[in-house]
């Protein structure tokens, strides 16, 4: 069970709002979500993926699954607008959503987990889930925690009890613990001491428990968590591929996380479930910060960590990523360079915490830089606002193949088409009618059309809009595919 959700602040401005850093390639090729749905896809007492994600992500988490290769079982949405860290109303309602769903056709154990995560060994990955899953089998609620390399403080810990005993079956059988105490991210003194113990494990987050045992669980402890999110579940709508929750009902539902909602009430009060914690040491990082990025990344000879056109001279121990253009760095270090066609942030590695109140004092103050790219997905393709000025807009807009925008039409803006690459249907007003590389069209103010891909290759038109208002809010939809 995935937890797709995400305000993409920590690694603004990479990560943003619409776009958060789970759907974004940071340390390969593939996206950390389908690097999540990877190194699960091996462990063989999973099946299918049970993904829960904001409806604001549904089409680019439902395109990047496809990519993957997966075949989710079900996509469930928790309603725009709700805010939280799981997109919604925080991660223990998004795991009593997927239990309440899991649990109409079977009981199976869920292995719930964000898909924002890095995690270097696999195997060991593996081996801890199995470890995970089979005591979640056996009724408890289980949970992963990390041996820790460092005092970090942007961790919570996890104090080791007994040791729980073993068939000894497998002699690389990942150990596990009864959980002793949750403990809160302490100061940097205390985390040295917790490291310096032996004792404590960072929560990594990721828990394993049998559907009906979750929702035993929530229901003893949190009862109005359950019912909101029984109602939610049992007044929700199907929506083509995904499953929308009500909006009305979930709303209802007070924000909590799997860690203050029952973990932690089940290390401190007397419960007839017992948690346990499985050591899981596979060079896991839940990326929540550039600095933990520039950890993970490759360096070079001088220590740094580049992506792009990017050239350094007497630069150390640095991260620079360049999306854009030739970034050059000189006499610098201990410093992160992000650049992005619309935004870049240079700061400090040891400040990395801190851009969460930046992405917040650029919210307060309306930009868009906080909550989109320039490069704006869409459930049929992209578009790129290549240029703005007073009264014209010229956007770059690719369009899937066999993919169809909605039938609409602009109160405020004419729009002029010219076909770059592929071949275009055009419905304008009454007519229909096809273009082809280098032909162009125009779409006078008030007139209804549409733009459709009806070819095997992507379609890629410039846009030239031009009037007195050119927002994306000026659009009036007679006819979408998506729903919107």
């Amino acid at each position: 069970m995935i937890l797709c959700g995400g305000s993409g602040t920590r690694l603004w401005p990479l990560s943003r709002e619409h776009y958060p850093k789970q759907l974004h390639a940071l340390n390969g090729e593939r996206t950390l979500l389908e690097e999540t749905l990877a190194r699960s896809s091996g462990v063989g007492c999973f099946a299918e993926p049970l993904v829960v994600c904001n409806e604001g992500h549904r089409f680019m988490v439902a395109e990047q699954l496809k990519r993957a290769g997966a075949r989710p079982k079900a996509i469930l949405l928790e309603p725009a607008g709700n805010g939280g860290a799981s997109g919604g109303r925080g991660t223990a309602p998004a795991l009593t959503l997927a239990a309440v769903h899991a649990v109409t056709a079977d009981d199976p154990v869920l292995l719930a987990m964000p898909s924002d995560h890095v995690v270097l060994d696999k195997d060991a990955f593996q081996k801890a889930v199995e470890r995970g899953a089979a005591l979640a089998r056996q009724g408890y609620i289980v949970t992963f925690g990390v041996p820790p390399s460092s005092p970090e403080t942007g961790y919570g810990y996890i104090r080791e009890g007994a040791l729980v005993k073993s068939d000894g079956s497998d002699p690389r059988e990942a150990p596990a613990h009864y959980v002793d105490a949750f403990v809160e991210k302490p100061d940097a003194a205390l985390a040295r001491a917790y490291v310096e113990s032996g004792k404590y494990l960072w929560n990594a987050g990721i828990f394993a428990v049998r559907a009906s045992v979750w929702i035993d669980a929530i229901g003893s402890f949190r009862k109005e968590i359950l019912a909101a999110c029984e109602r939610a579940y049992r007044l929700g709508k199907r929506d083509g591929g995904f499953l929308r929750a009500d909006s009305a009902a979930f709303s209802e539902c007070p924000a909590d996380s799997i860690d203050y909602a029952v973990m932690e009430r089940l290390a401190k009060e007397n419960s007839s479930y017992e948690a346990v914690v499985v050591k899981l040491d596979a060079g896991w990082s839940d990326v929540g910060a550039w600095n933990a990025l520039w950890e993970i990344e490759k360096k070079d000879a001088d220590g740094n960590a580049l992506h792009g056109d990017v050239q350094t001279l007497d630069t150390k121990d640095t991260l620079v990523i360049a999306q854009h253009r030739l970034v050059a760095c000189v006499g610098v270090e201990n410093v992160v360079v992000v650049e992005t066609p619309d935004a870049v942030l240079v700061a400090r590695k040891d400040k990395a915490q801190a851009i969460g109140p930046m992405v917040a004092k650029l919210k307060a103050a309306g930009r868009e830089e906080c909550q989109q790219h320039r490069k704006v997905h869409r459930p049929w393709g992209t578009y790129d606002g290549i240029e703005r000025g007073e009264r014209f807009q010229v956007k770059r807009i690719v369009v899937n193949p066999g993919a169809t925008l909605s039938l609409q039409m602009h109160h405020h803006r004419a729009e002029h088409w010219i076909v770059v690459r592929g071949t275009a249907r055009v419905t304008r007003g009454e007519e229909t009618f096809l273009l082809t590389e280098n032909e162009s069209t125009y779409i006078p103010t008030g007139t209804k059309h549409r733009l459709e891909n009806p070819g095997k290759l992507p379609l890629e038109i410039i846009e030239v809009q031009s009037g007195a208002y050119l927002g994306e809010d000026d659009i009036v939809r007679f006819d979408d595919a998506y729903g919107r």
